[in-house]
Formats: structure tokens, sequence, C-alpha cells
């Protein structure tokens, strides 16, 4: 499948998000205690993968806002290797990832207190920032854009979250879902998946009731801005009761 660039910056978050990325992931170099700046983003996308999965990825990421918007039109935009697709590797890049902060944790926590506390904590966020950002570049120019995503440990926390939030219910109402009003009305002309960021295929997996279940997917309406066809929607689940008109929400 041929797989498009099209604009995907179309929030002010989205178009100047990878600023922070910078900033961070470079300036906290000089200035570590930019880092501590990530402890409440950590925080945020966590609470928000509980009750909307990866809506954090396509809407406020900074690192998702530098790969659409700045390394996109520099990089390739060829099909995600298999590897990337890989339920091992993907939980493989979590365990190393979270093994790796808690292990640089670890020494500033048992001596927490000496002097330049908070500057080597912040410093271990930077690191991890720093990381992220140009690993996630260069998987970016030379596979696509979002290669990195595909792999992202903080992808798979809200992933995680997400779970536990369906097991408990707490998501029923405010998850957000790509909807077909009309299956029969999709022409299967493959659109939606030449423009999606993650590359899934939302027109090859409908539920009986119109829905994509795709854990991969991060919400961004990127699909439903491009189908040709109006046929789908971003959906507020809650939104979505049997027999109404299902009201269209799109992100940002």
């Amino acid at each position: 499948m041929r797989f498009l660039k099209v604009d995907r910056t179309n929030t002010a978050i989205r178009k100047y998000g990878w600023i922070f990325a910078f900033v961070v992931a470079f300036g906290g170099l000089w200035v570590p205690r930019l880092g501590l700046l990530l402890i409440p983003m950590m925080l945020a996308l966590g609470i928000m993968g509980f009750f909307r999965g990866k809506y954090w990825c396509g809407n406020f990421c900074p690192h998702g806002s530098l790969f659409d918007g700045v390394i996109m039109p520099l990089g390739r935009n060829v099909p995600l290797p298999g590897v990337f697709k890989s339920r091992l590797v993907i939980w493989g890049a979590f365990a190393v990832f979270m093994l790796g902060l808690a292990s640089r944790l670890a020494p500033v926590i048992s001596d927490w207190g000496a002097l330049g506390s908070w500057d080597r904590l912040g410093y271990v966020f930077v690191f991890n920032y720093l990381v992220v950002t140009v690993v996630g570049s260069i998987l970016g120019l030379t596979i696509n854009s979002r290669a990195w995503c595909a792999i992202c440990p903080m992808g798979t926390f809200q992933t995680v979250a997400h779970g536990i939030g369906s097991r408990l219910g707490a998501n029923d109402g405010t998850d957000l879902k790509v909807y077909a009003s009309d299956t029969e009305a999709c022409r299967e002309c493959g659109k939606c998946a030449m423009v999606c960021p993650m590359q899934l295929s939302p027109y090859e997996g409908w539920t009986e009731e119109g829905w994509f279940e795709g854990e991969r997917c991060i919400k961004c309406g990127i699909c439903t801005e491009h189908c040709p066809f109006a046929v789908i929607e971003l959906v507020a689940a809650g939104d979505a009761d049997e027999g109404e008109e299902k009201p269209l929400e799109r992100a940002g």
C-alpha cells in the first residue's frame, strides 16, 4: 500500500509542540531541572490513557508533533517493518525503558537531600527524553515519521492504563473510537489507511456495530478528515447509544 504524507498539524499543540521536546531534550543538558516537567506529563498521559487510550499520542505528545511536523516532510514513509508490530518487541522496549529509568532513579533517591538532588532527578528524565528524541527522529527519517510510536514505552503505558480502565468499566463513556455510520457506504478505497500515522486500516476491521477496535489507534482523527466519502467519524463511546445518530467529535 502507498502511504501518503498529509498535514497532521491541524491544532496549535500539534504544530508547535515539538518546541517543548527540543527545549527539554537539549536545553535540559544545561538546565537539568527542565526534566522535572516530564513528571506531571507522565502522570497526565497515564490518566488520559485510563480514559481514552492513546489519545495523548495523537493530540498532545511533543514528540508526536516533532515526528509529524518536522520529521515527516524530510523522511521516508514506507511500510512499518513487522518487528515494530511484534508484541515481544513492544513489551521488551517497555521493560528495558522502565528498568533503565528505575536504575537511574535509584541512586538519586537513595542519596536524596545531597547537593544538587533536584538537578540529578531532572537529568534522569532529560536523558530519557533526549534518547527518545534522537532515536525517534532517526527512525522517522529512515522508515516513517511515527515508527518510534509503534514501540514507544509511554504508548504501551497508556495501553496498560486503558486496559485497566476498560476492566473497571471506567472508560465506557469516555473512550474515542473511529466509527462508520454505515459500513456498507464504505467503498474500501483505503484512503484511511494511506493517511493513518500508525499505518492502521480501519476499513478492513469494522465490527458489526461499525466500530474500529484498535489499541494502536492514537485517536488523531486524520483518517476521518481525509475520508473522501465522509463515512467515518471519531466518536465518544458514551455518545453512541444504539438507535440514535452518533455525533461527530473531531480530535483537537
